[in-house]
């Protein structure tokens, strides 16, 4: 590639940058380009020691939480400007705000750009007025992207059927990758009985309500299995649950509630199962990393989920929303034995690194990077 080709990359948090992008940043460096990232600076600015090439540009207008149209407006300015002033030759906007606003933006400054969807969240999984305004916003917009990638097949049909983007245009890949090297483990014995761990924000669309419900079920039978929650409230989210039902959860010992934690490592080593009852994802980053670590899953069958999930080869599929299907399957699991649990986990490992190393995601992702740059 040529060394003067420049590429922007733009996320609603240098936390997302930090915790999903580093790959597709090291991949354009490795190919030559030039890197600015652009992103509201947090305490994830650290990711820069990783990549002294980078140029870091922080974003000072963008809020990922407003529905002020006007703040909306100072996010396109401050972007036009910007674009316009490192002039890259492409521009890949991560997330809702910076695929909408950002594709205005690289418009308006007669650059190319690139929307990823990482996953429709909130806004689409629940009807009503902001999901008819962010359907409506990528219908307007996304006609200016040269392409629009989306972390599974589920995601991209949805859109192409509501002709909020052309099919040629439209490109799928397996979600954003998960460090095999970085995610592994030599341990091969899991807690028995069964360890079942939630690990997310504490979103009523993540499945935290029904894998408690499935929680109290298993202990007022007296079935030998414990319940282990980490995450943290998002109190901008409106799916997020209320304090005082946690607090109930714990003075029931229906879970064991660990709070947020930086590294999932430990926890995943201690669990026998990953559980995620998701109603919609885009591609979960927990359940392959769960994958990585030789861990079984326990999803559902739904879009972005049921990609990482064969059924009873590395872990099971239920019915989102379903607090009896999930039980289902947790009781099929808890029949396996230790020996069958464990093959599980080496299938799931052998997926990870196979289909969904993060190496493999940013070489498909550069791919497409280029077609859209021609």
């Amino acid at each position: 590639m040529n060394p003067s080709k420049s590429i922007a990359i733009v996320a609603n948090s240098t936390w997302n940058i930090y915790n999903f992008r580093q790959n597709v940043i090291r991949k354009c460096i490795e190919e030559g380009f030039k890197v600015y990232v652009l992103a509201p600076i947090d305490a994830y600015i650290e990711y820069v020691e990783n990549f002294p090439e980078v140029v870091h540009i922080n974003l000072r207008t963008l809020d990922r939480d407003s529905t002020n149209p006007i703040k909306d407006m100072l996010l396109v300015e401050e972007l036009r400007r910007k674009y316009r002033k490192i002039k890259p030759d492409l521009v890949v906007h991560y997330t809702h705000k910076p695929n909408i606003f950002g594709t205005i933006a690289a418009r308006l400054a007669g650059v190319k750009s690139v929307s990823v969807v990482t996953g429709l969240g909130y806004s689409f999984i629940n009807r009503g007025f902001i999901n008819v305004v962010t359907e409506w916003l990528y219908r307007r917009t996304a006609r200016y992207s040269s392409s629009m990638i989306f972390e599974n097949e589920d995601d991209r049909s949805l859109f192409i059927e509501k002709h909020l983007v052309d099919e040629a245009r439209a490109f799928a890949v397996k979600g954003c990758g998960v460090n095999t090297a970085y995610y592994h483990s030599e341990k091969k014995s899991a807690p028995d009985p069964p360890v079942f761990t939630f690990i997310g924000r504490l979103l009523k669309d993540k499945g935290i309500l029904e894998f408690a419900a499935a929680a109290r079920q298993f202990h007022e039978k007296a079935m030998p299995a414990s319940f282990v929650v980490l995450g943290d409230f998002d109190p901008e989210n409106p799916s997020t649950i209320d304090r005082d039902t946690l607090l109930e959860w714990i003075s029931e010992d229906t879970v064991d509630y660990k709070g947020f934690v930086n590294d999932v490592r430990p926890f995943l080593e201690k669990s026998t199962c990953i559980v995620l009852p998701s109603y919609r994802e885009g591609m979960p980053r927990i359940v392959l990393e769960a994958m990585a670590m030789g861990k079984p899953v326990i999803t559902t069958k739904t879009a972005g989920c049921r990609e990482t999930v064969e059924e009873g080869v590395n872990g099971y599929l239920a019915e989102a929303r379903d607090v009896n299907d999930l039980i289902r399957a947790m009781e099929k699991f808890c029949a396996l034995s230790p020996a069958q649990r464990e093959a599980m986990g080496e299938k799931g490992r052998a997926m990870a690194a196979a289909i969904f190393s993060d190496t493999i995601i940013a070489d498909d992702l550069f791919r497409i990077f280029c077609l859209s740059m021609t």
